[in-house]
């Protein structure tokens, strides 16, 4: 069995850049998922990139839908309902309902600056 010191003021070289650093500073290159063989810095370490790994990743975004149902309510969902927090809203009394009368009008205007 093989031990290993501590190394406590031990230094390294960094692969990369050549700069002197703490061993314990030091950390493997990863690329492509698997280590290099390189040790740089922390500061100088690249992250390895998501994008590269499409393969080994799952990449699904399903749009479809199984068995869909079709909308059954298509009366109801078509119709206007307004809402209005102050004035009370839609309120059902029974079978006849009052509420807020909703309006539209298309029409054009005419600006004249002088």
């Amino acid at each position: 069995m093989t031990s290993y010191t501590r190394g406590k003021y031990a230094f390294g070289f960094c692969d990369r850049t050549g700069f002197r650093y703490k061993l314990k500073d030091l950390v493997p290159q990863i690329k492509g998922g698997y280590p290099t063989g390189f040790r740089v810095g922390r500061d100088v370490v690249d992250k390895d990139q998501p994008q590269l790994q499409l393969g080994r990743l799952h990449m699904s975004d399903p749009q479809a839908l199984r068995n869909p149902r079709p909308d059954t309510a298509l009366d109801e969902s078509r119709r206007l309902s307004a809402w209005d927090p102050i004035g009370g809203g839609v309120t059902a009394f029974g079978s006849r309902t009052v509420g807020l009368d909703m309006h539209g009008e298309v029409g054009f205007i005419k600006v004249t600056i002088s």
